[in-house]
């Protein structure tokens, strides 16, 4: 466990921030690609003809795209930065769509130590990642937590099968390991300009007349396989092997291979803007996980989507949507929540 001491070092390093040395271009096939990864067949995300109609540019990226550079960007964070565990749990992700991304998108990507806090005699720290297209405005904020382990709460024998299992170039053992000489950086100070594309355009959703509190969205179920999860680990850049190796999986302590969290909620994503016509018109989706969804070799695993309208603004002509998952009759959201635009 850590210390007090390691505790308190820890907190002293919030604020911590780095910047990626290259940009991130946004390519109309990785969102393709990505898009098939989290089943979202949404027009506007393949059909460049199809997002004009809805006033886009271009391919515009599903709601959870950016975790795929963020899991890159975050890499550093997690081995040099926050030390003292040898392995981390997700536990919340919040999405806030300032614009949304489309192909051709510039980004700067930005990282940030934003939190830590003590719960329950667990550690969860938040990382948060900014992306500033060239224009200097800020388009999206993903914001993860997760949930230091130690190794007293990991089976010793996990490390040798991970080292043996892991593709080249990779190695999440290497999380907190680093023993070089710590200096703190921090943003440097100047304005942020945050992009309001999200707001200016018209959402290609219904009439905020037609909807009101308390409206179901269609129920949904997502079938995953264990291709599945070997597709999504090489498109999202996921390679921990608890999603595609069962032996490993258990010595984590888990029944079997799990679905990624991130994957849940790209579903999750994809449902929404199914229901409501214009993936663009989310501001902010926001996921506590509860549950993972374990996907057997034979049968897979089922997830069932639903929603309902919580609350509506009539002044923002937005509303404040729950998403619901469920997989085997376990929750898979704690809570959810997806706010969004209508015409």
């Amino acid at each position: 466990m850590t210390t007090a001491a390691e505790a308190t070092q820890l907190e002293a390093r919030v604020g911590h921030w780095y910047r990626m040395d290259d940009t991130y271009l946004v390519g109309r096939e990785k969102l393709r690609e990505y898009a098939r990864a989290v089943q979202d067949y949404h027009p506007a995300h393949w059909d460049v003809a199809a997002a004009a109609d809805l006033g886009y540019p271009d391919l515009v990226a599903p709601l959870t795209f950016t975790s795929t550079p963020g899991m890159t960007c975050n890499r550093r964070m997690f081995e040099e930065i926050v030390v003292g565990y040898d392995t981390w749990m997700q536990t919340e992700e919040v999405f806030e769509q300032h614009r949304p991304i489309v192909a051709g998108d510039e980004l700067t990507i930005d990282v940030e130590l934003t939190s830590v806090r003590r719960i329950a005699g667990r550690d969860l720290v938040t990382v948060t990642n900014t992306f500033t297209d060239t224009a200097g405005e800020r388009v999206h904020t993903l914001h993860t937590t997760v949930v230091g382990v130690t190794a007293e709460d990991v089976d010793p024998a996990i490390k040798t099968a991970v080292h043996n299992a892991m593709m080249h170039d990779v190695n999440i053992l290497a999380v907190g390991q680093s023993d070089t000489a710590y200096e703190k950086t921090v943003r440097p100070e100047g304005e942020v300009r945050i992009s309001e594309g999200a707001f200016t355009r018209t959402p290609g959703t219904p009439s905020f007349d037609e909807v009101k509190v308390g409206d179901e969205l269609p129920p949904h179920h997502a079938r995953l396989s264990r291709g599945d999860l070997v597709n999504y680990s090489g498109v999202a850049g996921d390679a921990n092997p608890i999603h595609w190796d069962e032996d490993i999986a258990k010595l984590a302590g888990l029944p079997d291979v799990i679905a990624h969290g991130m994957l849940t909620m790209g579903l999750g994503a994809g449902f929404a803007s199914a229901w409501s016509g214009d993936p663009g018109a989310v501001t902010r989706y926001a996921v506590r996980l509860s549950a993972p969804a374990v996907v057997s070799a034979k049968e897979g695993a089922d997830i069932e989507y639903s929603g309902r309208i919580k609350s509506l603004d009539p002044e923002t002509r937005s509303g404040v949507v729950l998403v619901a998952a469920k997989s085997e009759g376990k929750k898979i959201f704690g809570l959810a929540t997806m706010h969004v635009r209508f015409r």
